[in-house]
């Protein structure tokens, strides 16, 4: 397989008519689709953008990111996705870290993405659909993809865990082709007649992966909703004859949360529906299968994995509550501290070695090596364990990465923002169970000796800094934080208290 984009120009010359992606009034057909692509492509060129440089795209869930994407791709560039609520010393990390010569940003974010920009000496394209419609009017089409290996670097995804900055997982052309090509064919068994809901984000792996992606190699269409609202959702479900519905938890919840407003007829042609990025309650799977009528697939993944690592197939057992057996050509085990693989029912790491696994983090050969072993076992920072008939389950994550209706917060970013404040001597951040979004972020802080603050002051503080999503709706300020023998901070042995006096808002 060589560049990732050949599949779009494939789906274009198969069926060049067919409705590729869908949002709102607007409709692209693949030949449209492929087409502005290619003058991206060309736009990109003639900015001086060659193949192997680093473009940030900062845009939400509508065609102008599809379009962009695959024109950073056919141009041989490398693309970094990236949440357009980020702030600017988030978007300024992830254009330096990968040395991002540009970013197609969003207008609604402007100043943010400018500022970022400018600082990391990035050239910021500023675009809507409409916009991006006038930026390459007149080009004229990339005549053909820019050639690519299967081992190039196709997308750089920012990651982390609670030691350090974000980590740059590299994603090749091959990794992405083959895990998309799988999830379509033995997964979800996708056609170019399915209509496939583009609720998650496509900034994010599952909706690129699984949705852009997927639906591009089948020639199936896209239906894209900017943001997640469930009524709306439920609409476009019965507009555009949804027929493959992909989310996270805090999605199917919601979804059930409005069904009772609305006929049965409403979802008819919802066949099958993929669950991901957090572990679906078992309750909410039996009443969404029962109330909707169509078979709930729960899977897992990671940004390092492309994402698809395990999941439930169709066609073979499935047990609630389990992510079900490793995709095609991909292997997993769960190991021990000593490494070694543990018997059945055992807890302990999960690994995943296959075509999935990433390249590696951006320009960090260290942390590279730690995560994959010489022999091409990826430690996922996960705990898991297998039963007798051969399934996996998720039971704890050794890492303390939080998820937050669907979306990873790591607790070291949001420490360090809160370090910054003059007033905090210590801080920990920690996920708090929530009845809907999954998990809430919280944050013990102690002051420092006659420092004055309150929490909401502090919750403030990060607010401004950080994306909408991440900063802590609670906070409560202690004498100390919990320590261990070495002096390391205990997250597991911090109280969260009942009534606090800073009530999330």
């Amino acid at each position: 397989m060589s560049n990732l984009s050949f599949n779009l120009v494939a789906a274009a010359q198969r069926a060049p008519q067919h409705p590729a992606l869908r949002c709102g009034e607007t409709t692209l057909s693949y030949a449209e689709f492929a087409g502005a692509a290619a003058r991206v492509a060309t736009f990109l060129d003639r900015a001086g953008v060659q193949p192997g440089d680093r473009v940030g795209i900062m845009l939400p869930n509508t065609p102008a990111f599809a379009v962009v994407f695959y024109g950073i791709i056919s141009r041989g560039a490398v693309a970094v996705p990236m949440n357009p609520l980020l702030k600017a010393r988030e978007i300024e990390f992830y254009l330096t870290n990968t040395g991002a010569r540009a970013i197609f940003a969003t207008p609604a974010f402007a100043e943010e993405a400018t500022t970022a920009a400018t600082a990391a000496g990035a050239q910021p394209w500023l675009v809507d659909d409409a916009s991006l419609t006038e930026l390459i009017e007149g080009l004229p089409e990339q005549t053909t993809p820019v050639s690519r290996e299967d081992d190039d670097t196709a997308v750089v995804l920012h990651t982390s865990g609670t030691t350090g900055k974000p980590k740059g997982a590299e994603l090749t052309h091959g990794s992405l082709h083959r895990n998309a090509e799988i999830t379509m064919r033995t997964l979800l068994q996708i056609g170019a007649d399915d209509v496939v809901m583009g609720a998650l984000p496509l900034f994010h792996v599952f909706g690129l992966t699984c949705g852009l992606q997927c639906s591009v190699l089948a020639g199936a269409t896209l239906a894209l909703i900017p943001r997640f609202d469930p009524h709306a959702v439920m609409r476009l479900i019965q507009r555009d004859g949804v027929t493959v519905f992909e989310g996270v938890p805090t999605m199917f919840s919601a979804l059930l949360a409005v069904a009772a407003d609305y006929p049965e007829s409403t979802t008819a042609t919802l066949r099958v529906c993929a669950s991901g990025g957090a572990a679906l309650p078992v309750q909410v799977l039996g009443d969404f299968e029962k109330k909707f009528g169509c078979q709930v697939l729960e899977g897992y993944g990671l940004s390092e994995t492309s994402p698809v690592a395990c999941f439930n197939h169709p066609d073979k057992i499935r047990k609630a509550g389990s992510i079900g057996t490793p995709i095609e050509g991909v292997e997993m085990r769960v190991v021990g501290d000593d490494g070694q693989e543990l018997p059945t029912g055992e807890p302990g790491e999960v690994q995943v070695r296959g075509h999935n696994v990433m390249k590696g983090y951006w320009n960090l050969p260290d942390a590279t090596a730690e995560a994959i072993s010489p022999d091409g076992w990826f430690s996922t920072g996960d705990i898991g364990k297998t039963d007798s008939d051969g399934l996996f389950y998720i039971v704890d994550r050794k890492k303390q990465l939080i998820i937050r209706g669907g979306l990873n917060v790591y607790p070291r970013e949001i420490e360090e923002v809160l370090y910054e404040h003059p007033a905090v001597a210590e801080a920990a951040v920690i996920g708090i169970p929530h009845g809907t979004l999954g998990e809430e972020i919280g944050a013990a802080v102690a002051l420092k000796a006659g420092a004055a603050t309150d929490p909401e002051q502090l919750r403030n503080f990060v607010k401004r800094q950080v994306a909408a999503y991440k900063y802590p709706r609670r906070v409560w300020i202690v004498d100390a934080l919990p320590k261990g023998p070495t002096g390391k901070i205990q997250r597991r042995d911090i109280t969260i208290p009942t009534n606090p006096e800073e009530s999330a808002r």
